[in-house]
């Protein structure tokens, strides 16, 4: 680890610290607290990759990945700028034009704005190759009619990423192009999916003709599916992935409950933890060499989700000799885990893209 990123989790720990906030499992998933967003952003904290003069740090993304394992760790209120700052900043700074990357980037950078991910529709879940809607092309511009469920975040998102079809044709992976859409133009309709523990995270997004300029197309029309592959790299390959139950871990720990027995089994979930953690940081290592390391990703989804449901069956018969707050963590880790399993792919699209490479 260097002496940059070492800072970094100092601050990112000083920071949290300083914040009055409750420590959750699925942080990245949670209600939104835009002021902690937003000083994170006036510490320089966030968009630690991008270019200066786009509101970044030109920093690489090990010391991105400093910050967001500090942030995972302490359970921090991060949701209300983890999809523009993980993805949509990278996706308009590697696929979009200048005018396009002036509109947004600084702005993510420091916060101000917030994006949601329009990709999943009821027929394409994380078969995003199945997307039915549409966007037509006008002389003013596009027109977007479908649906997206799922949608994490739109309730208080101010733009969404919509993955939509501008033409149709034998290749179903051709034909796909990426928009920003204004989550207050006419014809976004905003629908809250409930959970089952009452919590309001994913929604359905309805788009009934809705107008977009033409300067919202990122990268190039009906290269959505090629653009949108190598942004998955940055929503799959991150500590989120394997970290999002940690504060629950942690808890466990400073109960000071365990006996030979459950340090014998901590000891193989943290073996797992650290393979995951060295997986990530050649991830990272990847990215800043400007490569798309798309399976390296998909393994770290599919072995990071598994290692959280193996955190919850190493807490569960702990939970007797535990506190209030351990017990209200596990019971959100619980009801957050389904999802973590599904937000970016489910296990068989990871399996089969990582078969694919062996192949």
């Amino acid at each position: 680890m260097t002496t940059r990123e070492q800072s970094l989790r100092v601050a990112v720990r000083e920071l949290c610290a300083e914040w009055d906030y409750e420590p959750r499992c699925d942080a990245w998933g949670g209600s939104a607290d835009p002021e902690f967003s937003r000083e994170l952003g006036r510490r320089g904290l966030l968009a630690l990759t991008w270019p200066k003069d786009l509101g970044g740090a030109a920093e690489s993304n090990l010391s991105r990945l400093a910050v967001t394992e500090e942030l995972l760790r302490a359970g921090a209120p991060v949701s209300y700028h983890w999809a523009g700052e993980r993805q949509i900043g990278p996706t308009l700074i590697r696929h979009g034009n200048r005018e396009l990357q002036d509109e947004f980037c600084s702005r993510l950078a420091r916060a101000e704005i917030s994006f949601a991910l329009g990709m999943s529709e009821p027929d394409a879940g994380s078969d995003l190759a199945s997307v039915r809607t549409t966007a037509t092309r006008t002389d003013e511009g596009w027109v977007i009619h479908g649906r997206k469920v799922w949608t994490s975040g739109a309730h208080f998102a101010d733009y969404l990423y919509v993955l939509a079809r501008t033409s149709k044709g034998e290749d179903r992976h051709a034909g796909l192009s990426e928009f920003v859409v204004d989550t207050a133009a006419p014809g976004v309709h905003v629908q809250p999916i409930i959970g089952m523990d009452g919590g309001h995270h994913f929604n359905e997004v309805v788009f009934d003709e809705v107008r977009v300029p033409d300067r919202w197309l990122i990268g190039t029309e009906g290269h959505g599916w090629q653009q949108v592959i190598s942004q998955l790299a940055f929503e799959r390959g991150g500590p989120e992935r394997f970290l999002s139950m940690y504060p629950l871990l942690g808890a466990v720990l400073d109960a000071d409950v365990l006996d030979d027995t459950d340090r014998a089994a901590l000891r193989v979930l943290t073996a797992q933890l650290t393979v995951l953690r060295s997986l990530s940081r050649d991830i990272a290592t990847a990215l800043d060499a400007g490569h798309s390391p798309v399976t390296q990703a998909a393994t770290s989804k599919y072995l990071g989700n598994r290692l959280e449901l193996a955190m919850l069956d190493f807490v569960r018969p702990l939970l007797s000799r535990c506190d209030g707050r351990v017990r209200a963590l596990f019971d959100a880790a619980v009801i957050a885990s389904p999802k973590s399993g599904l937000r970016g792919g489910a296990a068989p699209v990871m399996l089969s893209i990582v078969t694919k490479e062996m192949q």
